[in-house]
């Protein structure tokens, strides 16, 4: 047990380092958030370097490296090389397309083709959701249908129809979800953290016993927790494209290797998943692109109401932790009843946030 808090403490500690020396770097090469454009969105006066994806994914890739050195845990049944190999390749995507938007801002349709070419990549590599235990009893099989697409040697490289195509739609839901809630200092960074902590308990349940997966955990919380220490209120360096989309794609990795944990993430997530459809469902019957940023979301509207960011903080991680914890110990339907609970509080917040605001001095 001993290689747990070893390699969590390790990756803490390259995270910090790779977070000031990113900082350095984003400052010098001018690559930063300027509170003059969009203001009404902007919290912060003066420009807050970008860039911070890169500090989480060479932390974890770091994190990587150390426990192959120090252990045989992370490679296991449940995790292979490949897959691993995939992981990698595609977080590399993410921050490279995050790093070109962070310096030219892209348009919404450019900025897309980095998450579906990461979730392309880590699909290749064979990551994928086998089944999924539903909410009334037995599991639904989703790697039945199998289509032969390349041979290269022996090897035969199929496409696993409802399996890659349930992988793509949770990766990208999750990334989006990330994302678009990455508006209140700390507060994705946060999510991402009680997030990964809280999936390494649950790969170690007996229900669950996947040590590999769990290692991974414990690096991906490592990476996101010393990256916090200079995120949260008062930030000092923002995630940026790369960084923003990045905690999704790593949380929905950790949930869906081997399966068994995607309920939990929902529960996890569940408000900041429910407050993008609430959005989105907004903005088309307004006629709005749903791209287009604005104050819509709940994390903004709380802020209106009058609420500091640090209860807005309080709020989504108290949730998400309860909400999380919850259903580490409970069978399939208990999760389902949380589900509602959580869409039910998720309503009541929405209502509350769509009050008239509190008028600004």
């Amino acid at each position: 047990m001993w290689v747990y808090p070893f390699i969590f403490i390790v990756t803490t500690g390259i995270s910090i380092l790779c977070t000031l020396f990113i900082r350095r770097v984003a400052f010098r090469t001018h690559i930063v958030d300027d509170p003059t454009s969009a203001p009404e969105r902007k919290q912060q006066r003066e420009p807050i370097p970008l860039l911070g994806g890169w500090a989480i994914y060479v932390s974890v890739l770091c994190g990587i490296l150390v426990s192959l050195l120090v252990s045989h845990l992370l490679i296991d049944s449940f995790l292979s090389v490949r897959q691993l190999v995939g992981i990698v390749l595609g977080g590399l995507v993410l921050v490279v397309g995050g790093s070109i938007d962070d310096r030219r801002s892209l348009k919404a349709i450019q900025q897309i083709l980095f998450p579906v070419g990461a979730i392309l990549v880590v699909i290749f590599f064979g990551v994928g959701v086998p089944y999924i235990t539903s909410p009334f009893g037995g599991v639904l099989i989703l790697d039945s249908v199998k289509i032969p697409v390349i041979h290269v040697g022996s090897t035969v490289y199929h496409v696993t129809l409802w399996s890659d195509l349930f992988t793509f739609v949770w990766l990208l839901v999750l990334m989006y979800a990330t994302k678009l809630l990455d508006g209140v200092d700390g507060l994705v960074t946060g999510v991402g953290v009680i997030g990964s902590i809280l999936l390494f308990i649950l790969s170690l349940t007996s229900l669950v016993n996947q040590p590999g997966t769990a290692l991974l955990a414990a690096i991906i919380a490592g990476a996101f927790f010393g990256f916090w220490l200079f995120n949260k209120h008062p930030a000092k360096i923002y995630l940026g494209e790369g960084g923003s989309v990045l905690i999704g794609f790593f949380l929905g990795l950790l949930a869906i290797i081997s399966g068994a944990k995607i309920a939990t993430a929902l529960l996890i997530l569940a408000l900041p998943i429910l407050d993008v459809i609430w959005v989105i469902i907004t903005r088309l019957r307004n006629h709005q692109k749903i791209w287009q940023a604005d104050r819509s979301h709940l994390h903004f509207r709380l802020q209106d109401r009058g609420l500091h960011p640090q209860a807005v903080l309080a709020i989504f991680y108290i949730l998400s932790f309860l909400f999380g914890f919850s259903a580490l110990f409970t069978q399939a339907w208990v999760k389902f009843v949380l589900l509602l609970i959580a869409l039910l509080f998720s309503i009541f917040l929405l209502l509350f946030a769509l009050r008239k605001p509190k008028e600004r001095v």
